[in-house]
């Protein structure tokens, strides 16, 4: 998938919201626990680890929209550190089930976090995309859903959120 939309679009979000919430600070280190936050929402709707319940997982389309609030942050990240630059949504084929996927995608959150380079940036994008393959998302999918909550991310700022 290329990501030059999703950067285009994700910028002018982030100046948006920026300007209307009148942010001044640096707001990496926030961005980085919201997407960690994000991630933990994800697989609460995935329900993957939950081995004692017998309640399946959430709807496609609300694991979908949780998918994407984690690639409106990961994108954001990126367009802090200027890793804007990055084409192709870079894949690799990544062993291990989704709780796996899951922990190792929170480490490396935490490792970009603390070291902002680009190779632990495709690191990210690499575990997200093996994530989105495990949920069965194709890449029609998440730049749809992308688009949709991007123009409800504007209505929330718009209408005091």
């Amino acid at each position: 998938m290329n990501l030059h939309k999703l950067f285009t679009m994700q910028r002018a979000l982030d100046q948006y919201i920026q300007a209307n919430m009148q942010v001044t600070e640096d707001v990496f280190i926030k961005k980085g626990l919201a997407l960690i936050v994000e991630l933990a929402e994800l697989a609460n709707e995935t329900r993957c680890f939950k081995f004692w319940s017998e309640k399946g997982p959430s709807e496609r389309s609300v694991i979908l929209e949780e998918y994407v609030d984690s690639i409106h942050f990961i994108l954001s990240l990126g367009i802090e550190k200027g890793f804007h630059d990055l084409h192709e949504w870079p894949r690799e084929v990544v062993e291990g089930d989704l709780t796996a996927l899951f922990i190792s995608t929170n480490k490396s959150i935490l490792t970009f976090l603390t070291e902002p380079t680009k190779i632990h940036y495709e690191k990210l994008w690499i575990l997200y995309g093996a994530i989105a393959e495990k949920l069965g998302f194709s890449s029609e999918d998440v730049l749809q859903a992308y688009i949709e909550k991007n123009e409800t991310n504007y209505e929330r700022q718009k209408n005091g959120y």
